[in-house]
């Protein structure tokens, strides 16, 4: 049995490890969809059938320091992982759950292993291919691939935003991740937006005031495109 190599003390919990029966499974998450700039991340991870974790349970139950401990344990012991990602520009053009679809997508498509199915995070997924799969409501608590995708959706999406905090530190987001906190909108107000904001969501929180001009100054960093910004149909 493949075990979490963690000896920190963290929260015990008890996942399953396949819902379908087949083998292999691919669990799928995404995050960043509740997000005011940047990508939304998408991971699609494929566990050994005797991975057994305990500490793994859905990424916003963890804390950043045992996700960032869990990352390394999921990447070293899957069996095929990926990370896939939709830009503020795709979101704007297709809207986020499209988006975000599409991002989880991408992620299964740069699997080394074809899965004979997929689990989703979730309630909405278009089908990929021809590979059967299920969305499951609330399935990163409760399915060990779809709670590892998430921790990895969610490490990779902060790595790539605290990234592009150093080009604007003004809007905090080493601290927030892009997300709508009250010190990120008032800065939005106060500096107006940048390449990375998307532009099809409230981004000041307040209805009938006119959105901030998107600053200029600085290039947008350009996701990588696999499939082009159509999500496919099955």
């Amino acid at each position: 049995m493949r075990l979490c190599n963690i000896t920190k003390k963290m929260k015990q919990n008890k996942l399953s490890n396949n819902f379908s029966g087949i083998f292999p499974e691919c669990g799928c998450d995404e995050a960043g969809r509740g997000c005011l700039a940047g990508p939304v991340v998408a991971a699609a991870v494929i566990l050994p059938p005797d991975f057994d974790c305990p500490q793994l349970n859905d990424s916003k139950q963890l804390t950043e320091k045992e996700r960032d401990a869990l990352r390394p344990v999921i990447e070293q012991n899957a069996l095929a992982w990926a990370v896939a990602e939709v830009d503020n520009r795709e979101i704007d053009k297709i809207n986020i759950l499209n988006a975000s679809i599409l991002a989880m997508q991408r992620a299964i498509a740069k699997l080394k292993i074809r899965p004979g199915f997929i689990i989703v995070d979730g309630n909405r997924f278009k089908a990929f291919e021809d590979i059967p799969h299920q969305t499951i409501v609330k399935g990163d608590a409760k399915y060990l691939s779809i709670a590892a995708a998430s921790v990895l959706a969610k490490t990779h999406r902060d790595e790539m935003i605290t990234r592009d905090h150093a080009e604007y530190p003004q809007y905090a987001w080493d601290r927030n991740k892009a997300y709508p906190t009250v010190a990120h909108r008032k800065a939005i107000q106060e500096y107006g937006i940048t390449p990375l904001h998307r532009l099809r969501i409230n981004l000041t929180g307040e209805k009938g005031k006119s959105l901030p001009k998107r600053k200029s100054k600085k290039k947008q960093t350009q996701a990588e495109s696999l499939f082009g910004s159509e999500t496919k149909k099955g």
